[in-house]
């Protein structure tokens, strides 16, 4: 039995033909050529093939009417086409078409090979099973949340730019991580990076990496972000943050699919995907002049929207029950459960921190909580105008440090009751005013001995 991968090159520039067919029988692999789209219609009719290239241009149509001929037709064959240098419109739309991914003319053979070898490790697995998978990290079984389940399994059968958009807190980079784990680049690195955390000044550096010498402090040399992430996929988290002299660099980067370290004299080949996110209206900020439009039309190839907590309530059941498992174990207690009231209290809060949000409240609450049931008022939920949110990323920085301040402040006081009690919990939780139960689980957050 021929266990050989099969490709199917179309083409009707017979030297672009021979240097593809060269190629890719040195990488041991079958190839069938066809000089136009009807030629490759007939052959794909006739073979199942693991991987179709094609040129933008063809005697007898456009390379595009071919990739939605196979979208059509042959949906677990990819394919990629195969464009005139620098003509990014055309790439993008054939992404957006459905191509897997794209090559220039000239043709760079080590990309052409990165291309091909991640494609071939595409799965033809069951759909519904790879659907299970995904429901066991992507909890929930909202009308929502299953059109984004099954998005993200046709985004990770494609290496075309994803932008992920969304509130805080909704899940965005565990939606990022599904399309990377999901997709032919799993066992490489899922490299996520912050855009907002990195110094504007080191940015560069981060990102690209660099040599030796090439700044002051440089004592080695660097990789960075781009090589970290070299043959699988990296996160660009609040990517509206980036300064503009830094969207510029990250653009050609991306075009180019090579980065130059700080201080090198030559660019480095690097084969990643790209998924982007923010919280923030990147078209508004195109509009204001604020993000480059190139870069915008090139990491927005396919925009996923991910809903917010409050979009979909009836999936709040699950989420708590899942949220309560998981702090439980950590802090070695017993899972509570919730009450009718609290349950329905979580329904109708709106949840301006998303899922983050719910995982904080019922944190909190699991202390607070007596004969392990969470009441309502329990919960301790804010006053909140419906569609209001005060967690932005600039209001998160304050709460953050303060949450930090009241930390060391509460260990301190525990300690010192400790110490007061010759390490009796049972006396120290009477001294503080708080049940041995909410001792036991401080004592755990804190990380007392």
């Amino acid at each position: 039995m021929n266990t050989k991968a099969i490709a199917l090159v179309v083409d009707d520039e017979p030297d672009i033909l021979e240097l593809l067919e060269m190629t890719l029988a040195r990488m041991d692999i079958i190839v069938h050529t066809a000089a136009n789209t009807e030629e490759a219609k007939k052959q794909l009719a006739c073979t199942q093939y693991d991987l179709c290239l094609t040129d933008m241009r063809l005697p007898d149509g456009d390379g595009l009417d071919l990739i939605k001929h196979i979208q059509l037709h042959y949906a677990n064959t990819p394919v990629a086409m195969i464009t005139a240098h620098g003509n990014m419109e055309a790439a993008i739309t054939a992404l957006k078409s459905g191509a897997y991914d794209f090559v220039s003319k000239p043709v760079d053979l080590q990309v052409l090979r990165n291309l091909v070898n991640t494609a071939l490790k595409l799965k033809r697995g069951e759909p519904s099973q790879v659907e299970r998978r995904s429901r066991d990290t992507l909890l929930g079984d909202s009308v929502q949340i299953r059109k984004i389940r099954n998005k993200i399994l046709k985004l990770a059968r494609s290496q075309a730019p994803v932008y992920i958009s969304g509130a805080s807190g909704s899940g965005k980079e565990l939606v990022a991580r599904l399309i990377h784990d999901k997709g032919p680049r799993t066992d490489a690195p899922f490299i996520p990076v912050n855009c907002g955390a990195i110094p504007e000044t080191l940015m560069e550096s981060e990102f690209f990496g660099h040599k030796k010498g090439s700044f002051t402090g440089a004592n080695t040399d660097k990789a960075g972000l781009f090589q970290a992430a070299d043959g699988g996929t990296l996160f660009l988290d609040e990517v509206a943050d980036l300064p503009l002299h830094m969207q510029v660099k990250l653009l050609r980067a991306i075009q180019e699919k090579s980065v130059r370290p700080v201080g090198a004299q030559i660019e480095l080949p690097v084969d990643v995907r790209i998924l982007s996110a923010t919280h923030k209206d990147l078209h508004q900020l195109v509009e204001q002049g604020q993000f480059r439009q190139d870069l915008f039309y090139r990491i927005n190839v396919i925009e996923l929207k991910v809903p917010g907590l409050h979009e979909r309530s009836d999936d709040i059941p699950q989420l708590a029950e899942h949220f309560l498992t998981k702090i439980a174990d950590q802090a070695g207690l017993k899972k509570p459960t919730l009450s009718e009231g609290a349950l329905e209290a979580l329904r109708k809060y709106p949840f301006p921190g998303n899922v983050r949000e719910l995982e904080n409240i019922l944190e909190r609450a699991l202390t607070l909580c007596e004969e392990d049931i969470i009441e309502m008022d329990d919960l301790q939920l804010p006053a909140i105008n419906v569609g209001t949110s005060n967690n932005t990323p600039e209001a998160e920085q304050p709460e953050q440090a303060l949450d930090s301040f009241l930390g060391n402040q509460e260990k301190e006081a525990i300690e010192k009751a400790l110490e007061q009690t010759r390490y009796n919990k049972t006396a120290a939780a009477k001294l503080l005013g708080i049940s041995f139960r909410q001792l036991r689980y401080r004592l755990k957050k804190l990380g007392i001995d």
